[in-house]
């Protein structure tokens, strides 16, 4: 049995982040790993969140030992922090490191535990380049990059970044395991009917937080193409709340007389809906401009559903065209072109069973045995 510390966001933080971690947390304890997840006091200052709030109103996950320590601006929380993670002495200490905004924060809670001389300090890295680039990117990632001593990143994009930055230290690619904690899946029937929808029409989903970069734009670009024309029962669910200003894509819909084609949802989801819009669904799109990985495409799979993804990142790397649906360029005519095959050929049957077959590799218990694996090469 190892001691284990995960540091990144946590509940009472909602979102991606948080749920990777949770379900990473649970994968270390059915393996008989003692573990412990050290969150944010304060994740982001009010004027720097895009979101209508950072914390959920859901009950705490079960079993899991959550402590709410870092503040992301307060040099004395990191210290506080790093005193706290040098004296409990875990066997490994896991960072999430998604942004270079925490970089001063968790490369000085690092530099702290390394003190004791016994952990083992591992990092997984969502990006190491950010989508949206800002002042101190660089000297902060290499702040927090420089503490670590092993690496496992999610997309082999991330893996050629982190080659130029770290060319000496330990890093190998695991692909984002299964999101597998939103629940069973519903029959699309009973998906419909939680949420209200019409069952004699067909429906698109995009689903996670709406930035430019994830291209929603381009998907509604897309449905306003002359080859889906055609398809007068096919609507567009938007499923996932703005983090950024929403009138560019008002006036998308409103240019190409979408409206009747849209089914919003532009609240945050919560984890209890968030199978029902994907079983509601026949095909999820992911029109991104940049990616690194995608967690959405692994909730698709745990789902069981067919997806068109552009060829950026590592997108095409979880999604191989023709087998878990459609790689296309980053264009709303190809896009477009991908959503009618998809009907045209009646390709739903046999692109959900691929998807069932392919899903099987993207297990947590192959991604803890990765970090393990790294941490006993450091």
């Amino acid at each position: 049995m190892s001691k284990i510390v995960i540091v990144g966001p946590a509940h009472p933080l909602r979102g991606g982040l948080a749920t990777y971690n949770e379900r990473l947390a649970k994968a270390f304890q059915q393996d008989g790993d003692e573990l412990e997840i050290i969150t944010f006091s304060l994740q982001y200052p009010s004027f720097l969140f895009p979101g209508k709030t950072q914390y959920s109103d859901e009950a705490p996950p079960l079993n899991l030992n959550i402590k709410a320590f870092i503040n992301s601006v307060n040099p004395i929380s990191w210290l506080k922090t790093g005193n706290y993670l040098r004296q409990q002495k875990p066997d490994i200490l896991i960072f999430r490191f998604w942004l270079p905004f925490m970089g001063p924060a968790l490369g000085t809670i690092a530099r702290v535990v390394a003190r004791n001389r016994h952990t083992k300090i591992v990092a997984i890295t969502d990006n190491v380049i950010p989508h949206e680039k800002r002042m101190g990117d660089l000297p902060f990632t290499k702040y927090f990059l420089q503490a670590c001593q092993g690496f496992v990143t999610m997309s082999k994009a991330v893996l050629g970044d982190l080659k130029k930055l770290q060319p000496t230290k330990v890093k190998v690619y695991h692909p984002h395991p299964l999101y597998d904690n939103f629940g069973e899946p519903l029959s699309k029937l009973e998906a419909q009917r939680l949420l209200n929808l019409n069952p004699d029409y067909h429906y698109i989903l995009f689903f996670g937080f709406i930035r430019s970069y994830k291209g929603l734009d381009i998907l509604l670009k897309a449905f306003a193409s002359e080859k889906l024309a055609q398809y007068k029962k096919l609507k567009l669910i938007i499923a996932g709340e703005f983090y950024e200003s929403p009138e560019v894509y008002n006036q998308l819909i409103t240019q190409y007389q979408l409206e009747d084609k849209i089914i919003r949802a532009t609240d945050f989801i919560p984890n209890n809906q968030v199978r029902q819009y994907f079983c509601a669904s026949d095909l999820v799109v992911q029109p991104y401009k940049q990616a690194t990985q995608s967690g959405v495409s692994q909730i698709a799979y745990h789902f069981n559903k067919p997806m068109v993804v552009t060829n950026v990142g590592g997108l095409a790397e979880l999604v191989p065209d023709g087998k878990a649906g459609y790689v296309t360029p980053v264009d709303p005519e190809a896009i477009a072109a991908a959503i009618a095959d998809f009907y045209e050929k009646d390709r739903e049957a046999f692109l959900t069973e691929q998807v069932s077959i392919l899903k099987k590799q993207f297990s947590w218990e192959s991604m803890v045995q990765t970090l393990k694996q790294v941490a006993a090469q450091v």
